[in-house]
């Protein structure tokens, strides 16, 4: 069969001419008509690239409308600031560091309010500090002589730049200061030794503060006034989703192990994996959150510190999860007879586990303690006491024997090697109970502290309405 090539090569065109002849027609094969084919199809390519990227972002922006309202925040933030510089009173005001308050727009503004108020009060404090040292260092500088100011200006540098880096590496100062320290830095950094050059230091560093205030108070208005989105908000919807996950993962793996079904959503199975990997943004959300105000049902003092506990116990149990999964998708599976044995004591623990977890979600989710739990934990711990009543009857069918076939077949014993896969799935199963238990103790622990914390707010709020009544008596 003649290939695509050889089919067109043999294809021709000829013209009669009047005069009888003929002339034949070959299509070009030239350099001009290879260009030609790989820019169509570079032109092609490139349209198709496009277009899917167009269409992912349009998905990304259905899926979550948050960040394209975060787009068009910033976007108006940072046409209100522009302001400063073309209002000719604004700009005589601050001079040529308008600027910066355009700059601290760009690097402060974060999708949230409680990281966005960490930004700015950060850059802030740490502007006006260095500021501050600054002048001060430029005044010692300034007494000690043209000879040594180089040098008293160069050792103040390398001092403070050398401990104010050192402090990034302390847990406590880089979990709620680390960007003040670097914003420090440089502001210490680039007043310091443009004193050297600069006659009129204060004025730079006025100026410089002055347009730093003015970009985070802009900030701080538009994040706060414009559909806010906050960081305390975000982490407990975070938690709540988390549970009904692991809840879901939980008694997906075992009712898929015992009753062999393959119908489960394989999303919804895997769904103890962003359990396992949300660490990280679980730690910056309440960080950013012990910055935000009172919102919601969340006050100033709400005690976030105690979401990252549950999110601990949370991973302990996904952990486990992991395991059973190992467990379940193993070369090495169990006998028949033994899952059927177990089956019933192993779906009721994961049936009972999983509703004290989804229990647990609604309790957070309502932020008051549930009715039902104690009595649900009581059922998981009545389910994994049956559980090790039926391990503990499993010795009459073990069989230490792997290869005696005739005994097994005679008298229905059973190799070790076929329990096992079984019995690590059911201790697993008594292991998550336990963690369930302390997970219960965290949810309990959090809604407990949070009512104490409204108790507190609402005892020092009311002595400040009784004083407006008697004032408006």
């Amino acid at each position: 069969m003649a290939s695509g090539k050889e089919l067109c090569e043999g294809v021709e065109w000829r013209i009669r001419v009047v005069d009888g002849s003929s002339e034949v027609l070959v299509p070009p094969t030239g350099l001009a008509r290879k260009v030609w084919l790989r820019t169509k199809g570079l032109i092609s390519g490139l349209g198709m690239k496009v277009r899917m990227f167009l269409k992912q972002a349009w998905d990304m922006g259905a899926n979550d409308p948050r960040k394209v309202i975060h787009c068009i925040k910033v976007g108006l933030a940072l046409t209100i600031v522009s302001l400063v510089y073309f209002m000719r009173p604004l700009y005589d005001g601050v001079g040529g560091n308008a600027m910066w308050a355009i700059m601290t727009v760009v690097v402060v503004f974060e999708p949230t309010v409680g990281a966005t108020l960490y930004k700015c009060l950060n850059r802030v404090c740490a502007t006006c500090l260095a500021g501050f040292l600054a002048v001060g260092v430029h005044w010692i500088a300034s007494q000690s002589g043209d000879r040594f100011e180089p040098f008293v200006v160069g050792a103040s540098i390398f001092i403070l730049a050398s401990i104010a880096t050192f402090s990034r590496f302390i847990p406590s100062v880089k979990s709620k200061f680390d960007y003040g320290a670097m914003i420090f830095i440089l502001t210490f950094s680039i007043v310091a030794i443009s004193g050297y050059r600069v006659d009129k230091l204060f004025d730079l560093a006025h100026q410089r503060i002055s347009t730093i205030i003015i970009g985070t108070s802009l900030c701080i208005f538009v994040i706060m006034m414009v559909c806010p989105i906050w960081s305390g908000q975000e982490l407990h919807s975070l938690t709540v989703r988390k549970m009904d996950k692991l809840s879901d993962s939980l008694d997906g793996c075992v009712t898929q192990y015992f009753t062999n079904s393959n119908g489960e959503d394989d999303q919804k199975l895997q769904g103890y994996k962003c359990v396992l990997s949300s660490k990280a943004s679980e730690e910056s959300m309440a960080n950013f959150a012990r910055w935000e105000p009172s919102h919601g049902r969340f006050n100033f003092r709400h005690p976030w510190k105690q979401y990252l506990k549950i999110g601990a116990s949370m991973r302990s149990c996904a952990y486990c999860i992991e395991a059973l999964n190992s467990c379940i998708n193993s070369e090495n599976q169990a006998a028949e007879s033994i899952k059927k044995h177990l089956s019933t004591s192993c779906l009721k623990v994961s049936s009972s586990s999983s509703s004290a977890i989804k229990e647990l979600a609604e309790s957070v989710k309502k932020m008051n303690k549930s009715p039902n739990m104690d009595l649900l934990v009581e059922e998981m711990n009545s389910a994994v006491e049956e559980l090790h009543n039926d391990l503990k009857s499993l010795s009459h069918l073990l069989n230490p024997s792997t290869t005696a076939e005739n005994q097994i077949s005679a008298t229905g014993l059973v190799p070790f090697m076929e329990i096992i896969p079984v019995v690590t799935l059911a201790s697993i199963l008594i292991e998550i109970s336990a963690r369930i238990e302390a997970l219960v103790g965290s949810v309990e622990e959090l809604v407990e502290e949070s009512e104490m914390k409204d108790k507190i707010v609402a005892k020092e709020e009311k002595p400040e309405g009784t004083m407006k009544a008697l004032q408006r008596v």
